[in-house]
């Protein structure tokens, strides 16, 4: 691994886990720009298949605190950042409509088949509620969608299940974060709050690659 990517991710693990202290830096310095920044971040992280690792669950929860305090409106908050979920979502169906595998047809470090594989895996399972429930997925909420517009849903089905799964993605975290973010624990063990927040959020689909990992093995146990 080359310096560079080292200290890209470094920068990565940093920002994940110490995402107050970064949030209240760009709040300090933007003011109320920082609703555009974070409209911005959850459109990126919702509707660009090359930038699955954003902050996504943690960022709303950590807004939804600081609205605690009085740097943000909490219902702007809501409003904005829902829209940035729907429109990134949209977005991300129209590129799969468009572009579809021609995306993976060359190596790339930000687009993994893998994800593409576990997305429609995860499709397999739900069916049309996927979209919802990829919401609260990592990876799984920005390839979602894009598996969608390839072909695995019509537009009229997708946007109803996008509306409604943005409505209760930000509603959970940001009104989660404004009302326990007054809260002496939290404010006290915020970085430890988001980490569990972080943690929580990639636990199924650390389950489903267990589960793949245990069916692979004992299908190889089987071929031998």
């Amino acid at each position: 691994m080359n310096p560079g990517t080292m200290e890209f991710l470094n920068y990565l693990i940093d920002l994940f886990l110490h995402l107050d202290k970064h949030l209240n830096e760009i709040i300090l310095q933007y003011g109320e720009l920082t609703y555009a920044i974070l409209f911005l971040v959850i459109f990126a992280e919702t509707g660009l298949v090359f930038t699955p690792f954003l902050p996504g669950d943690s960022l709303l929860f950590a807004a939804g605190t600081f609205a605690a305090i009085g740097s943000f409106d909490v219902n702007i908050l809501f409003i904005i950042l829902t829209v940035a979920a729907i429109v990134g979502d949209s977005v991300n169906y129209t590129i799969g409509h468009y572009l579809g595998m021609k995306l993976f047809e060359k190596n790339n470090r930000f687009l993994k088949k893998e994800y593409l594989d576990r997305t429609h895996k995860f499709y397999e399972k739900h069916g049309g509620k996927t979209i919802i429930l990829a919401r609260f997925v990592p990876i799984v909420r920005t390839f979602a969608p894009f598996v969608a517009g390839i072909g695995a849903m019509t537009y009229s089905k997708f946007i109803l299940y996008n509306v409604v799964g943005a409505i209760v993605w930000c509603g959970l975290f940001i009104y989660g974060g404004y009302f326990f973010g007054n809260l002496s624990f939290v404010k006290n063990n915020f970085s430890i709050v988001i980490l569990v927040i972080i943690l929580i959020s990639i636990l199924p689909m650390g389950i489903e690659y267990a589960r793949h990992r245990i069916s692979q093995n004992k299908a190889e146990s089987g071929n031998s």
